[in-house]
């Protein structure tokens, strides 16, 4: 085993009871995107005490942590993790559970959070051996997909030549991380539809143009379509979650609004949906004299893994663990994930850390009120990313993976 991973695992192993100590403090007091503001003043604190160089207010709640004394020029290696939770009551009755009324870390943010924390404590007791600068970005608002735009705009990422990330996955068991090569999660984007008819009696139909009923000839066509239009190699997934119209129950609606989400996993097919959509569309409501409104707004894109850093990520683990510990994951996810923005200005790669409990029937998803992690996971976490971020400033390593 490499003198250094064998230092790093020690380094971890050291600080566990700590790090299990920071997650459960950050789980017991979660806060929703945007109003992260006792976290962040807790990962300051606990960078500061760590010797990093901490920028607090980045990206509005956001925190940049910052390893220095080393003065190579070659970029800088960003890792970043996300801090905020979800608007949902914990029902895991757990001892530290959410102290907040219906707000939970329901996506694992906490144990990102302190993955990233744990790694930020190992590194900077081996910078003298790193070969290169360490940024590490503490995000806002990845549930609402607006964090990593704030910190973009406010330069976190100036300079950094690679971004790693982690996610928490339950369907893996602790102890296992997977990788993807590729495309992680899909493109996420908003859609609105208005449906604009001619309100009139309920007892007489043939007088008005009823938009409840054009509006459900609508999503009908538009799912139809994709299953006749659209490559099925190439999925998109169109989920119509809210729809609102209508006065009263014997008056014909003159207007209905549709809200949903439109996801897909390639560029090409994503750039063609919002004329696809408005087709459909305006073929259903002309048919029925209706008129309609289509706005169609992108979200972030997909994450694409950049190969180069995910062979590095892969190797790192499987020296770490032994490659039965590592899965190369055969499909994406049709999740969401704001780290795509950051990869618009350097390559990079997010792996799953496995969370999940080997002796449990089930393991609840994420965004479930109880949703549980096996909080042994961290260390992996810490590790993998900590050897890693080492093994991408070693120049034989550079050579090798071509970074």
């Amino acid at each position: 085993m490499d003198s250094m991973l064998t230092r790093i695992k020690d380094l971890a192993t050291k600080l566990a009871p700590r790090l299990i100590e920071i997650r459960r403090h950050i789980h017991s007091h979660p806060e929703l995107s945007g109003q992260e503001y006792q976290t962040a003043a807790f990962v300051a604190g606990v960078l500061s005490s760590s010797g990093l160089h901490v920028r607090e207010g980045v990206g509005k709640t956001g925190v940049m942590g910052e390893l220095l004394g080393v003065t190579e020029d070659g970029g800088i290696l960003a890792i970043r993790t996300d801090m905020d939770a979800l608007p949902i009551q914990e029902r895991t009755g757990l001892e530290y559970t959410s102290r907040t009324e219906g707000v939970m870390h329901a996506c694992g943010h906490d144990v990102h959070t302190t993955v990233g924390l744990g790694t930020a404590m190992v590194l900077a007791q081996v910078v003298e051996e790193l070969g290169g600068k360490v940024r590490f970005l503490f995000q806002p608002a990845e549930e609402i997909a607006q964090g990593a735009s704030w910190m973009v705009k406010d330069g976190a990422m100036d300079n950094v030549s690679a971004v790693l990330g982690v996610h928490v996955f339950p369907s893996i068991p602790a102890g296992s991380i997977g990788v993807r090569y590729g495309a992680l999660t899909a493109a996420a984007d908003d859609l609105e539809i208005k449906i604009i008819g001619e309100s009139g009696h309920g007892a007489r139909p043939h007088e008005a143009v009823d938009a409840i009923w054009i509006a459900s000839q609508v999503v009908t066509a538009l799912q139809q379509a994709i299953s006749r239009t659209q490559n099925p190699l190439r999925p998109v997934v169109l989920s119509i979650g809210k729809i609102s119209g209508g006065r009263a129950p014997n008056v014909i609606a003159d207007q209905v609004q549709l809200l949903g989400t439109v996801r897909s996993l390639h560029p090409e097919t994503r750039a063609n949906l919002p004329n696809w959509i408005e087709n459909i569309v305006a073929n259903v409501c002309h048919s029925f004299g209706a008129r309609y409104q289509v706005n169609y707004r992108q979200g972030v894109p997909s994450v694409q893994n950049d190969y180069t850093l995910t062979q590095l990520l892969q190797s790192a683990a499987e020296e770490a663990w032994s490659s039965d510990h590592v899965q190369v994951l055969p499909e994406p996810s049709l999740g969401a994930e704001d780290f795509s923005v950051y990869l618009d200005h350097a390559p990079g790669s997010m792996f799953r850390l496995g969370v999940g409990y080997t002796d449990r029937i089930i393991n609840h998803p994420l965004h479930h009120p109880e949703f549980e992690v096996d909080e042994s996971a961290i260390i992996t976490g810490v590790v993998t990313m900590a050897y890693a971020a080492y093994k991408y400033w070693q120049p034989e390593n550079r050579v090798d993976f071509n970074i």
